[in-house]
């Protein structure tokens, strides 16, 4: 059995909420300290589930690991253990961030093909032909990714596509290789610019965090730090979205505006009237949200992780909206849920159509991923009656204090253990 959260519509959410830490960021920052024997230290860590399993992960490959609220210690062995199992890895995604890192350390690699969220294939292809490219052997291994060099060596390698994952990995592994290796058509996202600045105070030469282009000059060891970790924009969003639809009054800090401008033009789009600070932004709505049409991309697109809230705005709207989904095929699963809430909403391949209806009715969800949930929460919000919405470990995925904040913002939410 699993939580549930009962979720009271009506509620106009208004006030000032605090952004942690980005869940995109520190759990690969927490990998990237295998990198260097010795402590490093990440402050501004998010308090959510994903972070014990990074540690868990990264303690099975000899690492001690320590939590205390937003700090997490980290203390590399000189020989970290190459081999990531299953039983560690496969409750998240981002457990496969390890892969580069154990290349640069240890010149091999058995990591178990991870699990996480159901939203689409998110295959290793592009993780692979990168390592290959710089001398190593890769193949998929009873359900493990094997792959082992003698020597990484610098090269040029272009991805098919801005695949944030790929980046990262490859990014790691060409730290301690030797020579220069070029990433054309690198992801740009916020996430991998705050990997780039932890991985230069350890001592990386990186140019080019930001652009569609790195270039890495190897080095010979990298050493420890302090780092502290980029504010989440994909939660901050999530309130400000929450805000337009409930007609609300929210204030965001701890996270940079120019991390989410295309968002944040959305929201003034659908009629919001939305400010910004250097470390946050403001949005107010006092009607009806007005139809906006979205397509998610890579940075500095609209991103796919706010996909499910787009398209709860969107089911609440005046007017029709579309939405097209560019990076993840499943993502629409979604939309079965929002159907059951009433909402007016089709899809067809990439794209979704809502026809925004005044108010959503209440019904019993299901999530089937962090942001889905977070999205099905916020539809609850705007629905007659009270919203059961269940499987919400996955939401303590990516949202610390989820529902004291909303709770905060004068939310009406309850969270009930079966």
């Amino acid at each position: 059995m699993s939580d549930r959260f009962l979720v009271s519509g009506g509620a106009r959410l208004s006030g000032e909420v605090a952004v942690g830490g980005a869940k995109n960021s520190v759990l690969k920052l927490m990998a990237a300290a295998l990198l260097a024997e010795g402590t490093t230290v990440l402050t501004n860590a998010p308090e959510i589930a994903d972070v014990p399993l990074m540690a868990d992960v990264l303690r099975g490959l000899g690492a001690v690991v320590d939590m205390d609220g937003e700090t997490v210690t980290i203390t590399a062995p000189a020989e970290p253990k190459f081999h990531a199992d299953f039983a560690a890895v496969r409750q998240f995604r981002a457990s496969v961030c390890v892969l580069g890192p154990l290349m640069a350390r240890c010149h091999r690699a058995v990591v178990a093909l991870p699990g996480g969220d159901a939203i689409g294939s998110r295959p290793l292809d592009m993780h692979q032909a990168g390592l290959r490219a710089l001398g190593a052997t890769s193949s998929i291994e009873h359900g493990c990714v094997v792959a082992e060099a003698d020597t990484l060596v610098g090269a040029p390698i272009a991805l098919e596509f801005p695949s944030v994952g790929a980046t990262e990995n490859i990014l790691m592994a060409a730290v301690l290789a030797e020579g220069q290796t070029t990433i054309d058509n690198a992801a740009r996202e916020p996430e991998i610019v705050d990997l780039c600045v932890m991985l230069q105070q350890m001592g990386a030469q990186i140019d080019g965090a930001g652009t569609s282009t790195l270039t890495v000059v190897g080095v010979d060891r990298l050493h420890p730090t302090t780092h502290r970790v980029i504010g989440d924009r994909i939660v901050g969003a999530t309130w400000g979205i929450a805000a337009a639809m409930t007609r609300g009054d929210v204030t965001v800090r701890g996270v940079k505006p120019e991390h989410l401008q295309l968002v944040l033009n959305k929201l003034g789009d659908t009629g919001a009237v939305v400010d910004n600070f250097d470390d946050g932004f403001r949005v107010r709505h006092d009607r009806r949200p007005t139809a906006v049409n979205v397509s998610t991309l890579p940075f500095p697109g609209f991103p796919t992780d706010l996909q499910p809230m787009a398209i709860g705005l969107a089911a609440i709207s005046d007017g029709m909206s579309v939405i097209t989904e560019n990076v993840f095929e499943a993502r629409f699963r979604f939309v079965e849920e929002m159907v059951r809430l009433g909402a007016d909403a089709r899809t067809d391949g990439h794209h979704a159509v809502i026809r925004g209806i005044d108010r959503l009715s209440s019904a019993p969800v299901w999530c089937s991923d962090i942001r889905a949930g977070a999205g099905l929460v916020l539809a609850g919000l705007v629905a007659d009656g009270v919203t059961e919405v269940h499987d919400v470990e996955h939401i303590d995925r990516g949202y610390p204090h989820f529902v004291e904040i909303l709770r905060s913002l004068g939310g009406e939410i309850e969270r009930v253990r079966d």
